[in-house]
């Protein structure tokens, strides 16, 4: 299986650098990536950032080696749709929006008994599916201020899904991966840090479906 030291080292080459540009991107030393990339050391979650950033690698991929490696150029388009699936013909219906959900600083502002309005959709089966607007930008470029998530209670989530997640009285959306009693909450944005936190901590974790673009 990959290690993360194979990841550096491939993410480096991809991107044409040598390890004394790397490390001058990164800021360490030309050593320091020796170790990382000879698996002597692990880079913690800032530096790991930081070198998806400079090769042009998604960070989620990095740090499991799941998912895709290039973020994927996203086409102009009002709404998008987060699984690859085949496009079906589908009747358009209504669904709530409900007050925001906050993609940066978890923060308790997202009330599921209140709706704002509503909006219209296609290719959602979940009758219980809702809307969330977003606030912030931790999941930058893929969700940024302003869009519009919708959400599938129903959903099965799986390790590398973008959920709408209550953590005991805090609310976040972001991409996550569950290991044993821990649940990773990762950012898309470089700027962010990912969170850890406990499962037995967590209120309900919702998978994201759709994405409405702020246009």
């Amino acid at each position: 299986m990959e290690s993360i030291a194979y990841r550096i080292k491939q993410a480096r080459l991809a991107r044409g650098l040598g390890q004394a540009e790397l490390a001058a991107k990164v800021d360490v030393s030309t050593r320091t990536i020796q170790r990382w990339e000879k698996g002597e050391q692990v880079p913690d979650s800032n530096y790991l950032m930081r070198i998806a950033e400079a090769t042009g690698v998604v960070a989620y991929w990095l740090l499991t080696g799941e998912g895709e490696k290039f973020a994927q150029e996203q086409k102009p388009s009002n709404v998008l749709s987060l699984p690859r699936n085949q496009y079906k013909k589908v009747p358009l219906i209504s669904m709530p929006l409900l007050s925001s959900v906050p993609a940066g600083v978890p923060s308790q502002i997202f009330h599921p008994d209140y709706v704002e309005r509503y909006i219209t959709v296609d290719d959602v089966r979940d009758p219980s599916a809702f809307a969330l607007e977003v606030k912030g930008n931790s999941m930058a470029p893929r969700i940024e201020n302003g869009d519009i998530i919708v959400v599938s209670p129903k959903r099965e989530v799986r390790n590398g899904d973008i959920c709408v997640i209550r953590v005991v009285d805090e609310d976040t959306v972001k991409r996550v991966k569950v290991e044993d009693e821990f649940v990773h909450l990762i950012p898309l944005n470089p700027e962010y840090e990912p969170m850890i936190v406990r499962k037995k901590d967590i209120v309900f974790m919702w998978r994201v479906v759709k994405v409405i673009k702020n246009l």
